[in-house]
Formats: C-alpha cells, sequence, structure tokens
C-alpha cells in the first residue's frame, strides 16, 4: 500500500509576498507538493461562462518563482493544459525549473477541457479524440526529453529533430509525470504512461458544473480506477493516484455541513459524504475516510486548496509516510 502524500493547489496570490508566504507555508506544514493549474483568462464572460476560479498567475514562472523560496516542497503542474504550449519550449521551461530546483520538479500533462477559455484566447478547440492523441504525443515527448541526449519524435502533433534536450533533469529517469483527467480515453493512456494519474470530474461539458461533480461519486470514481487499470496493466501497482479534494472542510458540524454541500450540487447527502472529492468532517473523520478510500480506490495523494492547508495541516502530519 503506497504511503499518502498532500499536495496543495493555489490559485490566486495577489503579490510576490504573497506568493511566498504560500509556498514557505506549505513546505514548513509538511505537504509534499505545491501546485498551480494552467489558466490564463482573467473575470469576464468566458470565466462565468466556465464557472471557474480565477488563476492570476500564470504556471511556469509562478512554479519558477516557488522553487526559488522552498528547499523541499516538490513544485506541480496540475496540469499544463498541451495545447496552449509549444511542446519544446514547454518541455525546456520544466527541465529548467527541475534543474533550478535541485529536482523538485512533477510535471503535469492534460487535453484541455474549458471551451470558453480556449475561445477567449483564440486557441482552436479541437474534437476530443484529437486534444487527448496531442497529450499522449506530448506526454511520449516529455519523456524523451526528460531522458536527456538527442531528441527525435515524429508524431501528428509533436514534430521535434536535430536537436538536444538540454538542461539535464537532476531526478533519476527524470521528473514525476502525471495525467488528469475523467474521460476513459484520458484515464487508460494515464494508466499506460503516467507516474501519478490525477482522477478529475468528467470535464467533457467544458465548464464546472453538476454534471462533472456528479462524475465523481464513489461508483464513477471506482469505475474511472478501472479504466486506470485497464491501461496501466501489469504496472498497475507502480502508478500513484491523485485526488483533488476540491470540497474540504475541517468542523465538528459533519452532517450539516454535508447537507449544505450536497444541496447546491443536487446531491443526496450520503452520495456527498461518500464522494471521493469531498473531505468533510472533524481531523478524526476525515483520516478515517482517508485511509478506507486509499483501501478502497487505490488513492493515496490528495490535494486540497490554500484556503484550507492551515485547518488540514494536523490531517497531513498525520498521515504523511504512512
Amino acid at each position: 500500500m503506497k504511503p499518502f502524500r498532500f499536495g496543495c493547489q493555489a490559485f490566486k496570490p495577489e503579490s510576490a509576498t504573497e506568493w511566498t508566504e504560500t509556498a514557505r507555508k506549505v513546505e514548513d506544514l509538511g505537504y509534499s507538493t505545491l501546485h498551480v493549474a494552467d489558466h490564463y483568462f482573467g473575470p469576464g464572460a468566458a470565466l462565468t461562462a466556465a464557472s471557474h476560479p480565477v488563476q492570476t498567475v500564470a504556471a511556469i514562472p509562478a512554479m519558477a518563482a516557488a522553487a526559488a523560496v522552498t528547499n523541499t516542497v516538490k513544485i506541480g503542474s496540475r496540469v499544463m493544459c498541451c495545447d496552449y504550449h509549444q511542446p519544446m519550449v514547454l518541455m525546456k521551461s520544466l527541465a529548467t525549473i527541475d534543474l533550478l530546483s535541485d529536482g523538485r520538479l512533477e510535471a503535469g500533462f492534460g487535453a484541455g477541457w474549458i471551451h470558453s477559455e480556449y475561445d477567449a484566447m483564440g486557441v482552436p478547440w479541437e474534437r476530443a479524440g484529437k486534444r487527448i492523441a496531442k497529450m499522449a504525443e506530448y506526454v511520449e515527448f516529455a519523456k524523451q526529453f526528460f531522458a536527456g541526449g538527442d531528441l527525435d519524435y515524429a508524431g501528428e502533433h509533436v514534430q521535434i529533430s536535430d536537436t538536444a534536450a538540454v538542461p539535464a533533469c537532476p531526478q533519476e529517469g527524470g521528473p514525476k509525470i502525471m495525467i488528469g483527467g475523467g474521460s476513459p480515453k484520458v484515464l487508460g493512456i494515464a494508466g499506460r504512461l503516467a507516474d501519478i494519474v490525477s482522477i478529475n470530474f468528467d470535464n467533457s461539458a467544458g465548464k464546472i458544473g453538476a454534471k462533472g461533480v456528479g462524475s465523481g461519486t464513489a461508483e464513477g470514481t471506482l469505475e474511472k480506477v478501472g479504466w486506470i487499470r485497464d491501461g496501466a496493466g501489469d504496472r498497475f501497482d507502480d502508478v500513484e493516484i491523485e485526488i483533488a479534494a476540491y470540497f474540504t472542510t475541517v468542523t465538528d458540524q459533519t452532517e450539516k455541513t454535508t447537507a449544505a454541500m450536497a444541496g447546491a450540487f443536487g446531491l443526496e447527502p450520503e452520495v456527498m459524504a461518500a464522494h471521493p472529492h469531498t473531505l468533510i468532517g472533524s481531523v478524526d473523520e476525515i483520516i478515517e475516510r482517508l485511509e478506507q478510500r486509499r483501501e478502497e480506490y487505490g488513492i493515496s495523494y490528495v490535494t486540497v486548496g490554500d484556503t484550507v492547508i492551515e485547518d488540514f495541516a494536523p490531517v497531513v502530519a498525520a498521515l504523511s509516510g504512512k
């Protein structure tokens, strides 16, 4: 059984001081990884249509800045949208963060899902199969780049030749690669290629909403683990499974808080309580739930938002490395 690890995902630093304090706090509280997402739209109609929180900073420079003011915490991207980046530039940028952080990068990749963000940025929105195929090529190329040496990749979406990978990644075998998503195809590819699989909602609607949240129930998550297993085959036991606990509240008002959250998404309270993206309860209740979910789903890596990292810290202290 894999030991627990915990990440923190941060969205809205408003100053250099705030970002530095957040990064150092995540490290000091014992979290494994500080994550950023990869979004670019600000307040406006596109953000409203997506029902998505603002991400104030761009992922790559934010990751580099966090690495510069910390010493031990991993720096992660949960996850980079491949459509937003030229492959060679992205891999060199990530390898540079790994070099300058002395080997603390976790490299995450995704196929992209927020339709209104694509439109706002003028990025072509292609059918899901094509976006997913592009992501798979990016991951295959990332593995080649992170391994070092001459580069020779000839795919439909990625074509790189006549050059070598620099800088060299200090981590033996390169940084761990995460793939995130919630569809059968993405999670099958993740099982085949990734070191870490991030289970997300089915975001095929192109925005956050009840449909996506409903896909993350206990039954839905168990099905997603099956898709990972199918893709991984014999290597399934080597795959680390991560999930974001988007709905985390440390409280002694467990039933009341769960009922209120359930009502917001049109779910029954007992469904919300068992929802693997939900952690509501006292520290002891949350610890018990996480141990149960690790046993049931194989989930050992859990990410919470930066607004709850202090409340959640006793859980991290109790379970880290266990």
